[in-house]
């Protein structure tokens, strides 16, 4: 690496997320942004043909996720890592010890350059090869980490917060306070206390990442807060709705119903 700068790669499938990055880093003194790419595939082929010094990672990419690109890069080739996860409990978690650092969506611009900053802090007082040998510890075989997960089994862990973006400002918003989340094309809808909060996230991520004692997908569109169900009820043509606490309805499918069902205590 230069002494002057930091040759950057940005990878991510959302072109405005990456837009946003390198236009922060055009205004930081000896970041030097190399390329871009959207997806996995096309980070690979970056990774390996540019060798940048460091990378700015999604974690959550179709076809294959920031974690798969590591993977394939291997540790010895792989440059110094950021991870861009929508969730601060995500599997970045596994990789945080040989991650720089990571950025949670949707992040700040000062928290982008501190980012910035820690890794080339990193790179220069470490060096790359220190971070590869962290990264070599994490990127254990298959077998190890079985091992260790039988002789250390864990707890799943859920969601407790999720970031949203409101009035120019990045705040988090427990989990709790969610009423209901609505598939809204690219992104979901947070219904939370009357108020309606915009992630860019796909419906079964958040269904895999939320508490199933506390949320359930009632529809391919729509997970509810399971302490608000007060009633089902059965609509024209044999459709189902859900009445949550404060008035609100929203759809049931069919195949979501006899779960809703059992958890409401419904014989049949």
């Amino acid at each position: 690496m230069s002494a002057e700068r930091v040759r950057v790669l940005v990878v991510d499938d959302e072109p405005l997320a990456r837009m946003r990055i390198e236009d922060v880093l055009a205004h930081i003194e000896g970041a030097e942004v190399v390329g871009a790419a959207a997806n996995g595939i096309e980070a690979v082929e970056m990774i390996r043909s540019l060798r940048p010094d460091l990378v700015f990672l999604d974690v959550q990419m179709p076809g294959k996720t920031g974690v798969e690109v590591v993977r394939e890069i291997g540790p010895d080739a792989m440059p110094a890592t950021i991870f861009v996860t929508a969730f601060d409990q995500f599997a970045v978690q596994a990789f945080d010890v040989a991650a720089v650092d990571y950025l949670v969506k949707p992040f700040d611009d000062e928290r982008l350059e501190a980012a910035f900053e820690r890794a080339r802090n990193r790179l220069s007082l470490q060096g790359i090869g220190q971070l590869r040998e962290k990264l070599l510890a994490v990127l254990q075989s298959p077998g190890d980490a079985v091992a260790q997960s039988a002789a250390h089994p864990r707890t799943p862990e859920y969601l407790e917060r999720i970031a949203v973006e409101m009035r120019g400002k990045v705040q988090s918003i427990p989990v709790d306070q969610i009423d209901y989340i609505v598939q809204s094309g690219p992104y979901a809808e947070l219904h939370s206390g009357g108020r309606r909060h915009l992630v860019r996230e796909a419906m079964q991520t958040l269904e895999e990442r939320l508490d199933p004692r506390k949320f359930m997908r009632v529809h391919r569109s729509m997970i509810v807060r399971l302490e608000l169900v007060e009633a089902l009820h059965r609509g024209t043509g044999g459709d189902y709705e859900v009445q949550l606490r404060g008035g609100a309805r929203v759809k049931v499918s069919r195949s979501r119903r006899e779960a809703l069902e059992r958890w409401l205590g419904v014989s049949r």
